[in-house]
């Protein structure tokens, strides 16, 4: 009894009270200040693992099957455009933005590009005057030749162009086959936890075996991801790099969601569903456009033999009657 009156005393409680209150302040005052500030390397961790990402993505891009990689420029183009001075006259950031989207990096591209706008016109110039004047006149008087050869000459000052733009055109039909899987590929990742760089490595792993083209610009954008400060150069150089209104719209959702700090995967989700729905579209459109298609083949090919299916056994037994 004098041991539970001693325990219900109220000097003993509140002394009890005290040393937990006292014990409390002195771990509540030491622990922040005796703990290591972490953060300095926890940076230290992450600058390390951005560059084994960047390092590895840029090894995949470059084992990549079909994979235009930086090289160096010719040496006699790069002597010729050195010299002349060319790159003032025809280097211009349009030109370096049409290279891109061609899939053409690095400064090699850029030097044959200029190269070849000097040199292609006088290449066709010289290629008609002797095909003209020594292999084939048709019979043309020479001034009428020496005409055709301006042309001709003219006509490669577009050369270069024209082949770019090809180059473009193929080039965005391939990625326009292949982003809308691959956009559905990259919400799946996202929304199974896996951080941006990490969904954007494993669908550029994946689709690369289906459009080698679309692997490399998100091998890019996980490099650059990687190491880039700012999330939204990433994601506009990808816009810039293909130059697809589909793909422009995704990287201003992935920019929005990450500057106001909306889910990633929401906006993932109302584009991928976005573009599902202008490939159906488009899909639809092309069988919309068959039909006028098919009626000149109808009318040349069709129609004739089956007139002649039809009408030929008759036409056979009145050529008999008759005889």
């Amino acid at each position: 009894m004098e041991f539970l009156s001693e325990i219900v005393n109220p000097t003993f409680l509140a002394m009890i009270a005290a040393a937990i209150f006292a014990v409390a302040t002195v771990y509540t005052i030491a622990v922040p200040a005796l703990s290591k500030d972490r953060t300095a390397s926890r940076m230290r961790v992450m600058a390390t693992e951005r560059d084994k990402m960047r390092s590895l993505r840029v090894a995949e891009l470059a084992g990549a099957k079909g994979s235009k990689l930086r090289t160096a420029p010719k040496g006699y183009m790069s002597q010729i455009v050195d010299q002349l001075n060319l790159r003032q006259a025809f280097e211009t950031e349009a030109v370096k933005d049409k290279l891109k989207m061609a899939g053409l990096r690095g400064q090699a591209p850029v030097v044959a590009f200029v190269f070849f706008r000097l040199a292609s016109p006088i290449i066709s110039f010289f290629a008609a005057l002797f095909y003209l004047f020594v292999v084939n006149d048709f019979g043309y008087p020479p001034l009428v030749r020496i005409g055709a050869t301006v042309v001709a000459g003219f006509i490669g000052m577009y050369l270069p162009n024209l082949f770019i733009h090809n180059m473009i055109t193929k080039r965005q039909q391939a990625i326009n086959n292949a982003f809308p899987d691959a956009l559905d590929l990259l919400l799946i990742c996202v929304q199974a936890g896996m951080s941006t760089e990490a969904a954007f490595g494993k669908v550029a792993k994946e689709v690369t075996a289906s459009s080698i083209e679309l692997g490399e610009e998100f091998h890019l954008t996980t490099a650059e991801l990687s190491y880039l400060g700012d999330r939204k150069i990433a994601f506009d150089n990808l816009a810039k790099r293909t130059g697809i209104p589909s793909v422009k719209a995704t990287a201003t959702a992935l920019i929005q969601a990450e500057r106001y700090g909306t889910p990633v995967g929401s906006a993932l989700r109302v584009m991928a569903k976005e573009n599902r729905e202008m490939r159906m579209a488009a899909a639809e459109k092309k069988a919309a456009q068959l039909p006028p298609k098919l009626t000149v083949p109808m009318i040349v090919f069709f129609l004739p033999v089956l007139f002649i299916v039809i009408l030929g056994p008759a036409y056979i037994q009145y050529s008999r009657l008759d005889k």
